[in-house]
């Protein structure tokens, strides 16, 4: 009697960056520091939410405007279990840049930004690359053939898009990236949320409440 093998069903991934934190608004690169949501962020956050569907379980960073973030979707979603904190889910160091905007940068390290000479202690690629990439798998196996928000940070985004060959585009707060994850494989899941989410650029952008007044870095902010 022949078998019937059925095809193994990956963990969906909706990698989500946070809602507009205090230093978002200020324009202040912020890597760990741990600044909270603005009023802004938080309706960003809640109207992200409302047009989300089918997400079973919620994580995120361990740093406050992602962890706000997540609880703000998880209530909208009407998600009981608690969201679980996923410390390898952190921004990457920024090192000396850290709470300082372009203009400060530039000045102090005159042209550095534009070539990315990076100062001390700023956190490489490869290292967070290495971190995200098995912090993704273990939550593969922690959710397996499950859909799982993942609330994160744009520095983070950006260094694992292009690790995976996805394009090189700025990150703006609620922008998300759909991730597959099928056992230690990794890769870019398909754009499309809805006809209404799809922009045509690599990323979706769910929230439409406004436009952020502010500085946006695409790298670490």
């Amino acid at each position: 009697r022949r078998s019937i093998r059925f095809a193994a069903v990956p963990t969906r991934l909706l990698l989500i960056r946070h809602g507009q934190s205090e230093w978002n608004a200020l324009g202040r690169w912020q890597g760990r520091a741990d600044p909270r949501l603005t009023d802004f962020g938080r309706a960003q956050a809640a109207e992200a939410a409302s047009r989300m569907e089918g997400i079973e379980a919620l994580v995120c960073s361990p740093l406050r405007r992602a962890n706000e973030t997540a609880g703000i979707m998880a209530a909208t979603l009407g998600i009981d279990d608690d969201v679980e904190v996923v410390d390898d889910l952190i921004e990457r160091d920024c090192g000396e840049w850290t709470g300082l905007t372009v203009a400060e940068i530039d000045a102090q390290w005159p042209g550095d930004l534009a070539a990315w000479r990076t100062p001390p202690g700023f956190e490489p690629d490869a290292h967070v690359i290495e971190r995200v990439h098995l912090a993704l798998r273990e939550i593969g196996r922690r959710h397996p053939r499950r859909t799982v928000a993942a609330v994160s940070h744009g520095g983070l985004m950006w260094v694992l898009r292009r690790s995976l060959g996805g394009a090189d585009e700025p990150i703006k707060n609620l922008d998300a990236r759909w991730i597959e994850i099928d056992g230690d494989d990794l890769a870019l899941g398909d754009d499309r949320v809805d006809d209404q989410t799809d922009d045509g650029r690599d990323s979706l952008h769910f929230s439409r409440v406004g436009v952020v007044n502010a500085v946006d870095c695409d790298r670490v902010h």
